[in-house]
């Protein structure tokens, strides 16, 4: 970054000297009685920040007093649990790099990572859903000698693998009085993209850019409210920042859930007056489209900020109609707050656009109308040099890969991703166009364009429907009169339609299309082969 870009950045305000340790300090020393509570079916908590911050500390001294220190790496994939916020926290103190892993990742992803960052600390579950993490990390961590493994839950029978030590053995020591002093153009958090590629990518940001990210989150969402459930995992980037660095800013009770059930969530939001303040589509409207949901949970749902995630207008004005006042952001890893809507925003603005630029926030289009962007809670750059030369230019403008229009007061609107143009014969289509329009048919829970290989023209375009409970597919005919009605070129018409229960998501609940498209290529969707396509 130009040094007068960064000086002007700390000249008004966007950076501070803050670390993320003394950042975590000052919040807990003013919030240290609001409610920290977990649901888990397995490992429910509840208490306060200080109960909470009072293992975070003693957590950090075991490690300090073992040589860990600023600059260390800390990796973690814990499920929604205290245990995540106690490991964050410490490693906040201790002036560590922290690496935050979703909780469902596999070998494959997690060896990929470990590669990448050479942690000083690793802690996991002991077994959570389908994952067996004693068993992963034993032999992902076997040539790691100097990796310090910390388990969470109740060792197996047989004890744990070598060199793994109970979590909360580290908890009853020493703790460490003041939070580490370290660089704040220092490294503070590398979070690896969701998965919608095939290679994660490490995305370094520094104290500075976390610091401005969160009080970016601040100042974007609504007070007010009910206290809401946190769903996202904490794990992911974005997740672990709301659950754990945005509450100290607006005096928020942490609620964590540990699986994301749509009936249990509306359970808990009925008999404890909790509520959803939003985040990726998918969390909004598995609970609108879910049976038990009625007018008392709808009055627990004043406002939803919704992104992370395409957000069709026919969702953001299908809560419009509830008297949910939505609104839109978009962001990413690396640049998590570009542009966004505020509730005082006109309604059609707030409905339909992605919003403006966030304040510190530059916003241009290239020729192509790729979105570039540059400000202060940009990421610094990938852990892989070659990459962070790729979607810098030399003014430090970041290709964002997502292409929009702008409109004459500045409201951004994402019309594609680059990597989701379907060429069809030398022509491009736009999936989220057609996207866009399908879910304006009644039946239509979700969809997905993706390309599917054709032998004529390279490829064409396939729909992949999730249906409303107890709704039926549409047929072709239907898919192709909704389209035709919209003026829609017949060229750009889905040429083949599938059904699907559920969609393979990332953490942060965006749809895995280059899944869909794997899918599509083997003649199987689901794990269940497929009859063959309409057309």
């Amino acid at each position: 970054m130009p040094e007068d870009r960064a000086r002007r950045y700390r000249d008004e305000g966007w950076w501070t000297d803050q670390t993320l340790g003394e950042m975590v300090e000052a919040g807990l020393g003013r919030r240290g009685g609001l409610p920290f509570r977990v649901r888990s079916a397995g490992r429910p908590w509840q208490g306060t920040f200080s109960d909470v911050d009072r293992s975070a500390r003693a957590l950090a001294g075991a490690l300090a007093a073992d040589g860990v220190g600023p600059g260390d790496v800390v990796v973690f994939q814990l499920p929604n649990w205290v245990e995540a916020g106690i490991t964050f926290w410490a490693a906040a103190y201790l002036g560590a790099v922290v690496v935050p892993v979703v909780h469902f990742y596999g070998p494959k992803e997690v060896d990929y990572i470990l590669r990448t960052v050479a942690p000083a600390v690793v802690v996991t579950a002991h077994r959570f859903g389908h994952n067996d993490y004693l068993a992963n990390y034993e032999e992902l961590l076997s040539g790691r000698s100097d990796a310090r493994w910390l388990v969470v839950g109740a060792p197996p029978a047989g004890g744990l693998p070598p060199g793994a030590v109970p979590f909360g053995s580290l908890l009853g020591g020493e703790p460490l009085a003041r939070p580490l002093p370290v660089d704040p153009d220092a490294p503070a958090i590398i979070g690896f993209t969701s998965g919608t590629t095939r290679d994660p990518k490490g995305v370094i940001h520094s104290h500075r850019t976390i610091g401005c990210e969160t009080r970016q989150l601040d100042y974007l969402f609504p007070k007010g409210g009910p206290p809401a459930i946190t769903g996202a995992p904490v794990g992911h980037f974005i997740g672990m920042l709301n659950a754990f660095l945005v509450p100290m800013l607006r005096a928020q009770s942490v609620d964590l859930i540990d699986v994301w059930d749509p009936g249990a969530v509306l359970r808990l939001m009925r008999e404890e007056g909790l509520g959803v303040g939003g985040g990726a589509t998918y969390f909004l409207t598995s609970l609108l489209d879910h049976p038990d949901f009625t007018s008392e949970h709808l009055a627990l749902l004043p406002f939803a900020g919704l992104g992370g995630s395409p957000v069709p207008v026919a969702v953001t004005r299908r809560a419009a109609a509830l008297g949910i006042a939505s609104f839109r952001s978009y962001g990413s890893t690396e640049h998590p707050s570009i542009t966004g809507s505020l509730l005082d925003d006109p309604e059609e603005k707030r409905l339909t656009t992605d919003g403006r630029a966030l304040p510190g926030v530059e916003l241009r289009l290239d020729p192509d109308g790729q979105i570039l962007s540059r400000g202060p809670d940009c990421f610094v750059g990938y852990v892989d040099p070659e990459l962070t030369t790729a979607v810098f230019d030399e003014a430090g403008w970041y290709r964002t890969g997502d292409v929009g229009v702008l409109d004459d007061a500045g409201f951004l609107t994402i019309t594609d991703r680059i990597s989701d143009v379907i060429i069809r014969g030398g022509e491009n289509i736009s999936a989220a166009e057609i996207e866009e329009l399908l879910m304006g048919l009644d039946q239509v829970a979700e969809v997905c364009v993706v390309a599917e290989p054709d032998e004529r023209l390279g490829e064409h375009a396939a729909a992949v429907v999730r249906v409303r409970d107890g709704g039926t597919l549409p047929t072709m005919g239907e898919v192709r009169a909704r389209l035709a009605g919209a003026g829609l070129a017949r060229q750009k018409w889905p040429e083949a339609l599938y059904q699907v229960d559920e969609f393979p998501r990332t953490p942060s609940g965006k749809v895995q299309k280059y899944v869909l498209r794997q899918q599509l290529r083997q003649g199987r969707l689901g794990g269940a082969p497929l009859a063959g396509p309409r057309r």
